[in-house]
């Protein structure tokens, strides 16, 4: 962990004369400093002093363990009280070989009853109190959860993790080993703590 409990804002990462030396390498043949070489050469070390910074982050050391996933023939009314009872937003879904196959959210379930907040889906429940609950309790998580899903390995470092949820937009991400069994689940929250960071959207494209 990061001692400084201060917020890190990523466009303050003070560069190094390591970051500069890495960033011109990185450009090839002769360096003429106008001011486009300048930029892509700022970029450049930029960009690694961030992944300098935040070398110590890797998806197994923050991850959250013991998650119990879902499996797809579980019915929806039992992933509601799964997720609910191990306090989630979106949960794993594996194979019978714990290979991570989906992930299921509550905006999945949002999709599923065609509401878009969960104020809508609540009217709906107060207007049709049976019908939700019946298509609940007969509808299989593999007809509702995203697939495929984005995961990292339990090496991934800051970069590949900052890539993983800008490509799923999601709360959390699976963490697997390197043959796709789950090994944990990686929330947003957790991420941001472990890097001191201000807000999630400071390091969105």
């Amino acid at each position: 962990m990061i001692s400084d409990p201060s917020p890190v804002h990523l466009n303050d990462v003070e560069l190094s004369d390591d970051d500069v030396r890495d960033a011109m390498r990185r450009i090839p043949g002769y360096l003429d400093i106008t001011l486009g070489d300048f930029r892509e050469l700022y970029k450049l070390a930029h960009d690694h002093a961030v992944v300098r910074v935040f070398s110590h982050i890797r998806a197994c050391a923050i991850m959250s363990r013991g998650i119990k996933p879902l499996q797809p023939g579980d019915m929806l009314d039992q992933a509601a009280r799964s997720m609910a009872e191990q306090r989630l937003k979106s949960m794993p879904v594996v194979d019978e070989s714990n290979r991570v196959v989906g992930i299921l959210t509550e905006k999945d379930y949002l999709r599923r009853f065609g509401t878009e907040s969960f104020l809508a889906l609540l009217l709906r429940l107060m207007a049709d109190p049976d019908g939700l609950g019946h298509r609940c309790h007969e509808t299989a998580v593999r007809v509702a959860m995203t697939a495929p899903v984005i995961t990292v390995l339990e090496s991934a470092d800051f970069a590949d993790i900052v890539l993983a949820f800008r490509q799923c937009q999601g709360r959390s991400v699976p963490v697997v080993d390197d043959t796709g069994q789950l090994k944990g689940l990686l929330m947003r929250k957790q991420f941001v703590a472990a890097c001191h960071l201000g807000p999630f959207g400071e390091i969105e494209s």
